[in-house]
């Protein structure tokens, strides 16, 4: 028996997170969204959530972590069990808002269930820092940038668009939308051109939060990958909100930032 489950989606964090866990754990994964972490996972369905929930407490889990990028599944209405179905309201009306929607309701169903929701901080604090310069340093016209980002994704967020923005020299090069950070960043590499002075080195990706979100699912991650994407974009160094953001292998990522000359910078709400 184990008083604990990860529920693991796409991407590094779930298995950092398994690698962080002192205590058994057993390891779920919606049927099709297969994660990196080793062993074999207990899979579901979101037509059979009720009896998956059910399962889960049959194996004496008291406690559920979850982690990880997954697509929207497409529900096929002949799956579904007759407790299941009752939720088809909640789950649709869910789906059809933005990602914060959606799993402020799963959130909401795994506590009526008597489950403690728990946030991946809680398991591995140590992969979400705290304010200061992890690496580089910021320029006056990067901390310009910074805070104009900060305030379009507070706009964005509070429509549940997005957690991310790229700004260079006062302008809005990008926001995130559904397609994510990295084809965010890949639009910046494209477009940037349009910039004055395009072939300087400038301009910050910002990430945080949703206004009001729970942060105990989908923080804002950034990894090694994202330093890449961010120096073919040009841009100058990486920004988020102190507190409010997963850095992924964090001594991989900051090597990787120093490597390139980016800055890596906690910033204070």
């Amino acid at each position: 028996m184990t008083g604990l489950a990860l529920i693991a989606g796409a991407g590094a964090l779930p298995r950092l997170l398994a690698g962080a866990l002192r205590e058994p754990f057993l390891l779920a994964e919606l049927e099709g969204a297969p994660s990196e972490v080793a062993g074999e996972p207990l899979r579901f369905r979101l037509e059979r959530l009720v009896p998956f929930l059910d399962h889960l407490h049959a194996a004496g889990v008291r406690r559920v972590v979850l982690a990880g990028g997954v697509r929207r599944p497409r529900l096929d209405p002949e799956l579904f069990d007759a407790r299941t179905a009752t939720l088809v309201p909640r789950l649709l009306a869910a789906m059809q808002g933005g990602d914060d929607a959606a799993l402020r309701l799963l959130i909401g169903i795994f506590e009526d269930w008597d489950f403690e929701v728990i946030g991946p901080d809680q398991v591995a604090p140590d992969l979400v820092p705290g304010a200061g310069v992890l690496t580089g340093t910021p320029t006056p016209q990067d901390e310009a940038d910074a805070a104009r980002a900060a305030q379009i994704v507070a706009a964005i967020g509070a429509q549940d668009v997005g957690q991310a923005a790229v700004v260079a020299r006062g302008l809005c090069l990008a926001t995130e939308a559904l397609p994510g950070t990295d084809a965010m960043l890949d639009f910046a590499a494209r477009h940037r051109a349009v910039l004055p002075d395009a072939a300087a080195r400038s301009g910050v990706l910002f990430k945080a939060p949703k206004p009001g979100q729970d942060r105990r699912v989908d923080l804002p991650a950034i990894g090694s990958e994202t330093v890449a994407r961010a120096t073919a974009a040009g841009l100058a160094g990486i920004a988020w909100e102190a507190g409010g953001l997963i850095v992924l292998d964090r001594a991989a990522t900051v090597a990787a930032a120093k490597a390139v000359g980016l800055f890596l910078w906690a910033r204070e709400p």
